[in-house]
């Protein structure tokens, strides 16, 4: 067991990936306003605990290398594949890079990054013209930005779960809730019974299979 050398201890990786992703949610979401910030900095906590522990530290095998080399006994607790712990837990054979689950969390990755890339244009030409954001991904969802974060994070936790990040995830969803009801707040004011009509037939945050009678 262990006879593999470590996967982790690349802090450079750690650095890079944070790097990336950060640039590319950067781009998608264009924060402006404190509310704007709260959400992407909460959002970039998450990354550099997710990445951290895949390439630099592994806090989650460690505190669960007790319990994962008696179950596993032939675990290469060090290795890279063991990381995505779903696989390990599941004991799926093969490359877990290849598995449902890692096909699964690219859908949800990549619909989150598209998803906020959509939302960002619309929302960007609304407040230009200070008008309220109806139109793309928010004729659907009153709140298009922070369904794509949480499909975004859904998505690296199906990948490569860790303790930490499963505890933060559903507080960053209880603070993006608070964030979007301030949003309505500030809306409702800004525009009255155009608000309250659009958020009638709206949901906040997940699509209407069908609205058919």
């Amino acid at each position: 067991m262990n006879s593999e050398p470590s996967a982790y201890g690349q802090w450079a990786l750690v650095i890079i990936n944070v790097a990336i992703f950060t640039s590319f949610a950067f781009s998608f979401a264009r924060p402006r306003t404190t509310r704007d910030w709260r959400s992407f900095g909460t959002f970039i906590a998450f990354l550099v605990a997710l990445f951290t522990e895949m390439y630099g530290f592994p806090l989650t095998i460690y505190l669960l290398s007790g319990w994962l080399g008696n179950r596993f006994p032939n675990l290469e607790l060090l290795s890279h594949d063991t990381g995505h712990l779903w696989s390990t837990l599941l004991n799926w054979q093969g490359d877990p890079h290849f598995n449902l689950l890692h096909i699964l969390s690219y859908i949800f990755i990549g619909a989150g990054f598209f998803l906020l890339s959509k939302a960002w244009e619309v929302l960007y030409q609304a407040q230009r013209e200070h008008h309220l954001a109806t139109t793309g991904p928010y004729r659907r969802l009153r709140h298009p930005q922070y369904t794509a974060f949480i499909l975004i994070m859904l998505g690296f936790l199906l990948q490569w779960p860790t303790i930490l990040t499963l505890a933060m995830f559903p507080v960053l969803v209880v603070m993006y809730v608070r964030l979007a009801r301030q949003e309505e707040r500030a809306s409702l004011l800004e525009f009255g019974e155009v608000y309250v009509d659009y958020a009638r037939i709206t949901p906040a945050f997940f699509p209407r299979i069908s609205t058919a009678n």
